[in-house]
């Protein structure tokens, strides 16, 4: 396939050290306290809230793309905007695997179906980006369909911006090292267990053909129009830090939250009576 230049443009240039497989690792003096993390949290869904206020009312159509390596801490980024916003402004797209009739579908299709109205938020955990990626790398698609992909991509991707569509897309970059500490550590706990599949396992041994999967869809799609920002993720607190600050600096809103008030005094029946509780199914109380 004959390669494509990507848009020229300026990088932001990355302190770090660069691994092998071309993954950078960035390292801190200290851990983020819990303490420092919950005050800007904080903050920052303040800020969530003031977003989803503006998106609302000006009808915004908003989708964030949230890319990377199995373990990079999407979904922990994406759980953290999504507790301080109203789940129907703000809705998280999670697609599991196509059926066989969405197999013979135009690619993009099942993906348009979950596309913002206006006044609504999309969170993408995982995308389209799915071919580029475990689809290619993995051999669940074809050479065709995946050269294809890469063509039409950044033209789909520039239809949806031409429509109205708010789109921001971030790659979340973990080490090798942190990616196997944190897949030991899902193993171990039987609470996230779960959230390591025979496929994560599998991919662990195509750590470089993921690497190079990853550069040559940048090269495709990472364009002016529609860029992507890569997020260091091997601390998982900065990296929820990071993002969501950066989020917020992407679209330019006004605060239009409703003002405090106070409740007026509830009205009372004299000659309402309340059921017996003997006549009810009361939950235990065990705790």
């Amino acid at each position: 396939m004959k390669s494509l230049k990507k848009d020229t443009k300026e990088k932001p240039v990355k302190k770090g050290k660069m691994s092998a497989q071309g993954d950078i690792t960035v390292s801190y003096s200290e851990k983020l306290k819990s303490s420092e993390y919950e005050k800007h949290i904080n903050k920052l869904g303040i800020e969530l809230v003031k977003l989803q206020e503006w998106v609302k009312q000006k009808k915004l159509k908003v989708v964030v793309v949230f890319e990377g390596r199995d373990a990079a801490g999407k979904g922990g980024v994406i759980k953290t905007i999504e507790q301080f916003m109203n789940p129907r402004i703000c809705k998280v797209v999670a697609l599991g695997v196509p059926t066989e009739k969405e197999k013979q579908q135009w690619y993009f299709q099942r993906y348009v179906s979950e596309l913002p109205s206006a006044g609504e938020m999309m969170l993408f955990d995982r995308s389209w980006y799915n071919r580029a990626g475990v689809e290619h790398v993995m051999g669940f698609c074809t050479k065709d369909e995946y050269e294809e992909f890469l063509r039409s991509c950044p033209e789909f991707e520039k239809m949806l911006i031409r429509a109205g569509i708010i789109l921001i897309k971030y790659w979340f970059s973990v080490s090798n090292k942190e990616q196997e500490k944190r897949f030991q550590e899902r193993i171990e706990n039987p609470i996230k267990r779960w959230k390591i599949s025979p496929m994560d396992i599998e991919s662990r041994s195509k750590w470089v053909e993921f690497s190079h999967a990853k550069d040559n869809m940048f090269a495709y799609t990472d364009t002016k129009q529609s860029p992507w920002y890569v997020v260091e993720a091997d601390d998982k607190k900065r990296a929820r830090l990071n993002c969501i600050s950066h989020l917020l600096s992407l679209i330019p809103y006004k605060d239009l939250t409703p003002k405090s008030f106070k409740l007026t005094a509830r009205r009372t029946d004299e000659h309402y009576v309340r059921p017996p509780k003997q006549e009810q199914n009361i939950v235990p109380q065990k705790y």
